[in-house]
């Protein structure tokens, strides 16, 4: 027995939701992409074939993730981890104020969902000597991306940029931006300059995926020429380096597949 009741983990978040407007689009937005986060984890994890009593913790973590986000847009209204880095404020709410212990009774979990919380947004691991603890800061890791491709294919790209989509579809995609794409890695917050180039840093999320499966997803769900075709390109060199990132990006996604 592994001590991880989902069933009651699972009302246990929805009262601590309680504490916050269900109105509020931000809210209503982590809101979802929490439950689909859990539902990434649990396509990863049954693909993966990972151990029963693994599957049911990743699937904790993965609920308990964001946890620190809702505080955050309750107090910030805002995402911006400058202002308030939410991991870190969610290690703080499960861990310092106690409030883990309202999800799981045992505690002998209690380092790996530290963990696995901590860094499940930074830009790249630590090195770790844990095998256990690496299993689930990457299948976090994973699970959180996939979902983020779910959320820039599905919701308005004025959500996302807080201008018109007309004016992204005007801009460039820079030299810096296009280097780091044919170098296949991720892109960092300070490294983007345009709209554009904050859209093309998400496709980058790609070049941090960790599990084959994570990349069968991507395919299912055909999220790169979707969201590459979320916006008419007006600027010729934009359109060109579009359909490069497309083809690096496919490829990319084929071979790790």
């Amino acid at each position: 027995m592994s001590g991880i009741d989902l069933e009651y983990a699972r009302k246990s978040f929805q009262e601590y939701l309680s504490a916050y407007d269900a109105k509020d689009e931000k809210i209503k937005l982590k809101r979802v992409h929490t439950f689909c986060v859990v539902k990434a984890a649990e396509y990863i994890t049954t693909r993966e074939k990972i151990s029963e009593e693994d599957r049911e913790l990743a699937l904790l973590i993965a609920l308990l993730h964001d946890i620190g986000r809702f505080e955050q847009l309750k107090k910030y209204n805002s995402y911006d981890d400058n202002i308030m880095d939410h991991a870190k404020f969610g290690v703080q709410v499960l861990f310092e104020e106690g409030k883990i212990r309202d999800f799981i009774e045992t505690d002998k979990y209690d380092e790996i969902i530290r963990e696995a919380i901590y860094w499940h947004s930074a830009y790249q691991l630590p090195e770790m000597k844990d095998e256990r603890i690496l299993l689930h800061c990457k299948l976090i890791r994973d699970a959180d991306k996939l979902d983020n491709f779910r959320v820039k294919a599905t919701e308005s790209l004025e959500a996302h940029f807080d201008v018109s989509k007309e004016i992204v579809e005007t801009e460039e995609v820079s030299d810096n931006i296009m280097e780091a794409i044919r170098e296949e890695r991720s892109i960092l917050r300070n490294e983007r300059t345009t709209h554009l180039d904050m859209w093309v840093s998400y496709l980058a999320f790609i070049f941090d995926l960790n599990f084959a499966s994570s990349f069968g997803y991507i395919q299912e769900h055909d999220y790169i020429n979707h969201n590459i075709d979320r916006m008419n390109y007006t600027n010729p060199k934009t359109k060109e380096r579009m359909e490069e990132v497309r083809k690096i990006c496919l490829a990319y996604v084929e071979k790790r597949a």
